[in-house]
């Protein structure tokens, strides 16, 4: 049993918790943000391999009954004219729920094996034979057995761990912002989506309080200097990006100065040479990431699990490490590779714009879409570790197969 660090509180650092707390080990976890971070985004699960992971956590059952069901997107023009629409298991998967709620609920389930600390964050690493010497923010130190980075694409853990070399941070060309407002104009069901030529400005109904709706604003750009922790900025670039814009747009931009969470941050790739160093490990977006559609929050459930399985199996932790990676490298390219969100939401030019309308309209090419997502899900061959409790799960009486209860 060891004493493990997890940076992290989004996803896959209560899911690593989760599953390392009830193997035994003494798991705390680490955050920033001085709560649980909220916001009204939508997550989604495609495939077998994501709900059976949530099955075997025990939570799947209590997502279900959370979930969203999912908006069919409508694109419209300047007067509301709709140009297409896409229906909602385009967007919303098998398995829709509010990043919030997912994250909630990971934490419930994991925070009576784990300690969290939240307001704080690590400062500094050093490796040694015995373990990894960790000093916070706060200034409190402490010495584990194992630290996981699972804090994202802006890593701190990656950060100080891993030589720049080591790390590929690819900007793909897009940035991405999201804030609250009042559902002033009664917007229900479809969320609603409005382009010109390398932007898109969108609005839906907020699923959990119909008098609020939440904003999507995409932007084509190259790479910008800001600080990440300046809200202000962000909003400054947000304006200045869709100042003169028509459709709902300065209504949406007048409730941006009052807006106390702001979701902002490019749309990029990161890939990392070698996922662990020696007793540091990434997880999720912060080994593997991509901001938008590449099935980044399952595939950080899914990492979660095979790690903390890998982990209960091998005889020491650097064989848990490989194994890790080796199961899950080539499926996650794969679907980074994938990832062409940014262009398919606001195509840099009114031809890509119209081209894209057209063909997602036939139903034709938008089943082919669906089936490809469908397909990326199941790229991830799930092992059955005997070395780790499932809850929410009974054998089913063929051999190898747990089926919910």
């Amino acid at each position: 049993m060891m004493k493990v660090l997890v940076s992290g509180a989004s996803v896959a650092g209560p899911s690593a918790a989760l599953w390392l707390g009830r193997a035994g080990h003494d798991v705390t976890v680490v955050e920033i943000a001085p709560k649980l971070r909220q916001g009204g985004y939508a997550v989604d699960f495609r495939g077998q391999v994501f709900t059976t992971v949530l099955a075997r956590m025990g939570v799947l059952a209590e997502l279900r009954s959370l979930q969203t069901g999912g908006n069919a997107m409508r694109f419209v023009d300047a007067s509301g004219r709709q140009l297409m629409r896409l229906p909602a298991e385009f967007a919303g998967g098998e398995l829709e729920v509010l990043r919030a709620d997912l994250s909630r609920v990971l934490y419930e389930h994991s925070r009576e094996q784990a300690t969290y600390r939240f307001g704080d964050s690590i400062a500094s690493l050093r490796e040694h034979t015995d373990g990894v010497d960790v000093r916070f923010e706060s200034g409190i130190e402490e010495t584990y057995d194992l630290v996981i980075g699972a804090d994202g694409m802006h890593s701190v853990v990656r950060r100080l761990a891993w030589p720049a070399e080591q790390v590929l941070e690819k900007h793909l060309g897009y940035y991405v912002g999201g804030w609250e407002v009042q559902n002033t104009r009664g917007i229900s069901g479809d969320s609603l989506m409005y382009n010109v030529p390398g932007k898109l400005a969108s609005v839906g109904a907020d699923t959990r309080d119909p008098e609020l709706a939440q904003t999507l604003f995409l932007f084509k750009s190259p790479v910008l200097d800001y600080n990440r922790r300046d809200l202000n900025q962000q909003k400054t670039i947000l304006r200045d990006q869709f100042s003169g814009l028509g459709w709902h747009v300065p209504e949406l931009l007048e409730a941006l100065p009052a807006a106390t969470e702001l979701y902002f941050d490019s749309i990029s790739r990161v890939r990392v040479d070698r996922w662990s160093t020696n007793r540091i490990v990434l997880l999720g977006d912060a080994g593997y990431g991509a901001t938008f559609g590449a099935l980044g929050t399952g595939t950080a459930v899914v990492g979660a699990y095979v790690l903390a399985g890998e982990l209960a199996q091998a005889h020491d932790f650097r064989t848990a490490f490989d194994r890790y990676e080796a199961r899950l490298r080539k499926a996650v390219s794969t679907t980074q590779d994938g990832s062409r969100a940014g262009s398919f939401l606001a195509p840099a030019t009114r031809f890509g714009i119209t081209a894209r309308n057209r063909i997602l309209d036939r139903p034709f090419f938008l089943n082919q879409m669906l089936k490809m997502a469908q397909n990326m899900s199941e790229l991830i061959e799930l092992p059955e570790y005997t070395g780790l409790t499932y809850s929410g799960l009974q054998h089913s009486g063929q051999p190898g197969q747990l089926v919910e209860e």
